[in-house]
């Protein structure tokens, strides 16, 4: 049987030719393609892709959205993200949504059928084309010493003041510093300021790294 795929991007000429290389694949099968995140839902539950190639940035619903919707019903559908960013917000907010992968749009054919075939298998797929941090993510939050883990996170997170672990909260879904700054009243130099403080007090260097821990403290 071949693999069942739905791809859904907003730019047709896109997902037009990503189709065409697909589909020269004999153990591949595109079930549909749609330029939304409203309609990639409602082709979910029609086509029943074992894989969808969903674009971050859609009009409707976007992307991120979309998948989590989308695996809330049908949660053995693997989602592989694609987009023009390789940014840690997004990334982490793709993982927190069930997304399994992350591919950047300049991967070549060959690459992307690799990742598509090694993601159907099962497989943790290293790829320069794929966002690597997943599997490492993924093993921080799941390893063999989690209570341990979830122990230290919570320890960590108590520190923060009630606007950090707001701040904190933001990043983990995915705002950049000046969403964080609009959605807070503040200005982006004070979100930023946040930003370092919380790094400081939970001993880490980047975004990903403290919204890994506020996911573990957090469920």
């Amino acid at each position: 049987m071949p693999i069942r795929i739905l791809i859904a991007d907003d730019q047709r000429l896109f997902r037009q030719s990503l189709k065409y290389l697909l589909e020269q694949e004999e153990d591949m099968k595109v079930v549909g393609e749609v330029g939304d995140g409203q309609d990639a839902f409602t082709l979910a539950q029609e086509s029943h892709p074992d894989i969808i190639l969903m674009d971050v940035d859609m009009p409707k619903l976007d992307g991120i959205t979309a998948t989590r919707l989308i695996l809330e019903r049908k949660p053995s559908i693997k989602v592989l993200m694609l987009s023009v960013h390789d940014e840690d917000e997004r990334i982490i907010t793709a993982i927190h949504n069930g997304a399994i992968g992350y591919i950047l749009k300049d991967a070549d054919h060959k690459e992307f059928i690799r990742i598509i075939r090694g993601t159907f298998r099962g497989e943790n797929v290293v790829s320069p084309f794929l966002a690597n941090r997943i599997p490492k993510v993924m093993s921080q939050i799941d390893g063999p010493s989690a209570h341990n883990k979830d122990a230290e996170a919570h320890s960590k997170i108590s520190l923060l003041t009630e606007r950090e672990r707001e701040t904190l909260g933001l990043v983990s879904e995915g705002k950049s510093n000046k969403e964080i700054a609009d959605l807070l009243c503040i200005s982006i130099e004070t979100a930023k300021s946040h930003l370092q403080t919380i790094y400081r007090k939970l001993g880490v260097k980047s975004r990903t790294e403290a919204a890994i821990l506020f996911l573990k403290e957090k469920g």
